[in-house]
């Protein structure tokens, strides 16, 4: 059997491939290997996916992870899945490699991921060919729900938001701004934190401040990073993740004032690395 898994620092979509070809699909929390250790990993998997599943038949893991983008973050990740999977071959790999393989098969193009974080890249049809660092949710991350999110709480522990927005919000989340600063400094994982208020743009899309917020971040994602890949505007704009796909309207509003033409947008890759896996593997 192999296993298959799209982990970002929320969610993990694993699918199953059985020795007939039948699939079997399955959600666990996020493992990112900067906010969780492989002793962490390896617990959480035994109390949720190893349970559901005949480990011991997974002969091969393809794990794609937000965060696995080092050496060492990699051996992180491979150290908990071979204690979970002893008889596997486990292959560790970025999460943008996913995207990319799962927007653009075996096609060279442009790849990006606007989920909790973002990410994005030129694709050779391989292996990523070029990648502008998104440098995370406290430097970077222009685009994602984490960015989104922080550019709603900065305006509502500074008293910006809308009155009509500021009382829905205040009765959503009953938070002050001292619980808001406990919970982002002491929170094991502040960007899966951040990232749940993203929830409350999508509630309120309608709204003229919530569209202007959305569209500010996607236009930061495009002025620092997409436009600074060389000819850019010459490749479709291909995308992953939720906050690209609930958001969509605005993300082609932002995308065409850059003179880049929309291409494929996922919620989530799963589905397409399946079928990239079961073709090249």
């Amino acid at each position: 059997m192999i296993l298959i898994a799209d982990s970002g620092s929320t969610k993990t979509d694993w699918a199953l491939i059985d020795e007939n070809k039948n699939l079997s699909f399955y959600k666990t929390i996020g493992y990112n290997p900067y906010f969780s250790d492989s002793d962490t990993i390896c617990h959480s998997l035994s109390e949720t996916l190893v349970s559901q599943i005949s480990a011991g038949r997974v002969k091969k893991i393809f794990f794609y992870g937000a965060g696995c983008s080092t050496p060492d973050n990699c051996a992180i990740v491979t150290r908990a899945l071979i204690k979970c999977f002893a008889n596997a071959e486990v292959i560790v790999r970025h999460d943008m490699l996913a995207a990319a393989r799962a927007l653009l098969g075996n096609k060279r193009g442009f790849a990006a991921i606007l989920g909790t974080g973002s990410n994005s890249c030129i694709y050779d049809g391989k292996e990523i060919e070029k990648n502008i660092d998104s440098l995370g949710y406290l430097l970077g991350d222009e685009g994602s729900g984490s960015n989104i999110a922080k550019k709603i709480i900065r305006d509502f522990m500074r008293g910006y938001l809308p009155a009509e927005l500021e009382e829905k919000f205040r009765q959503t989340y009953h938070l002050n701004n001292q619980q808001i600063f406990d919970t982002l400094y002491n929170n094991p994982a502040p960007n899966r934190f951040l990232a749940g208020f993203c929830k409350f743009a999508h509630e309120h899309n309608d709204h003229i401040y919530k569209s202007e917020i959305v569209k500010e971040s996607f236009g930061d994602f495009f002025k620092n990073i997409v436009s600074k890949y060389p000819a850019y505007s010459e490749f479709n704009f291909n995308c992953v993740g939720s906050v690209g796909f609930i958001f969509k309207d605005q993300l082609k509003e932002v995308a065409a004032s850059y003179n880049m033409q929309m291409g494929l947008l996922l919620p989530s890759p799963i589905d397409n690395l399946v079928n990239y896996h079961l073709t090249n593997t």
